[in-house]
Order: structure tokens, then C-alpha cells, then sequence
């Protein structure tokens, strides 16, 4: 019923969206994020995956990047529109009383509760689960934040419920800490090239002062 709702909303909303011309630009330098070994993955993945295995499943599979065609970026577009329209921002804190709770919203919903829900539209639309990772990253404000990456074939594109626009990852004005691999969907990958500083949880959570391994 809810992707019934979601392919009525967009034919509505279709008018709204970037068109087909809107499609990211040629590729750029550095357009895809480098990878730097293992790291950990956030507290609240570990514990949605504990309580969804059904929805971590995917070992050993092959590292795939989508050859994206102009219906697909339409379809991406719509999706990322529609979700950030759909859910209201509001912190677990306060959500769910904890600091934090990853699940598919309904109505409201912090950021990886976004992502989860768009990553969980586009595989029902056929894209591969392997091209569309949970991504950490830090804002502008030093704070975390995650976001979903699109792996495509000319480089790395980012699903974020702070904008309608689809990003180059470099055009984000994000610092990349992490991701799913890959390879694993319980695995995750660091993208800086040395330990950093990380904290349990993602979202609002300023770098921490104290060192903390990222990788295992």
C-alpha cells in the first residue's frame, strides 16, 4: 500500500521535479569517494540490523555501480522529493526518547530514518542494494549527519532530507567518515585515509574531543 501511495504522489508531483535535463552534471574529479579499509559501523546500524536481519542480508556480493539512465535519475529525484516531503524532521531524542533509534518512518523521523526509507523505495524500483550505501558523514557544523549514497558509473551521489537536489558527494560541503561496503551490507567501510575521531551515534553529534579507533 505505502508504494502505491508513493508511485501515485510522484505522477502527481512529477511536474515539480528536475527533468530529465536536470541530471547531474559530466563527471568530475575524484567522483567517487576513495575507500581506506574496515570501520565501524554506527551503534544504531548494529542494532536496526539485530532487529531487521531481513534487511542487512547481502554477504559477499559483488561491488556493483548503476550505468544510471535518464528514467532512473527521474525515478531518484522523485523518490529523494518525496520522502524528505513526506517526513517531518524530528531528533530520536525526542522521537523515542533515546539518543539513537534507526527505523523506517511514517510520519517524522531523523535523518537515517530518511535514508532508510528511500534506500527501501529504490530497491523495490530494481536498483541494486549494493549501489545504495548508508553513508556518515560530518555537516558544516561538524556535526553528524547521514546521508545515502548513490553509486553510479561517472561517480558518487548523495540522497540527503536536507535538500531536493541529488549532490556530487564533493559538492556537499560534507567531511565522509564511512559507509556500508560494498561487498557486506553488514560491513562498513572508512572513507579517510587515517584514524579519526567518531562517536556512537550520528545524528547531532558534534566530533568527539577524545580519539576513537575507525578502523577495526
Amino acid at each position: 500500500m505505502r508504494l502505491f501511495k508513493l508511485f501515485a504522489a510522484v505522477a502527481v508531483t512529477v511536474a515539480f521535479l528536475p527533468s530529465e535535463d536536470a541530471r547531474p552534471a559530466s563527471p568530475a574529479p575524484k567522483s567517487q569517494a576513495a575507500e581506506y579499509g574496515k570501520a565501524l559501523p554506527p551503534i544504531g546500524f548494529v542494532r536496526f540490523c539485530a532487529a531487521n536481519p531481513a534487511e542487512c542480508k547481502g554477504r559477499d556480493r559483488k561491488a556493483q555501480r548503476i550505468d544510471m539512465t535518464p528514467e532512473q535519475w527521474q525515478t531518484v529525484y522523485q523518490v529523494n522529493s518525496y520522502v524528505n516531503g513526506k517526513i517531518a524532521p524530528v531528533s530520536d531524542q525526542d522521537l523515542y526518547g533515546k539518543p539513537e533509534h534507526w527505523t523506517y518512518p511514517t510520519d517524522a523521523g531523523d535523518c537515517e530514518d530518511y535514508l532508510l526509507l528511500k534506500k527501501r523505495y529504490l530497491e523495490s524500483m530494481g536498483f541494486a542494494p549494493q549501489a545504495l550505501l548508508i553513508t556518515v558523514v560530518l555537516d558544516e557544523k561538524n556535526e553528524g549527519h547521514a546521508v545515502l549514497t548513490l553509486a553510479a558509473n561517472d561517480g558518487d551521489y548523495v540522497l540527503d532530507n536536507r535538500r531536493n537536489d541529488v549532490l556530487r558527494w564533493t559538492e556537499t560541503n560534507y567531511a565522509f567518515l564511512k559507509r556500508q561496503s560494498q561487498q557486506d551490507a553488514t560491513k562498513w567501510v572508512a572513507l579517510a585515509p587515517r584514524p579519526g575521531r567518531q562517536t556512537d551515534t550520528v545524528a547531532g553529534n558534534k566530533k568527539s574531543t577524545a580519539p576513537q579507533p575507525l578502523f577495526l
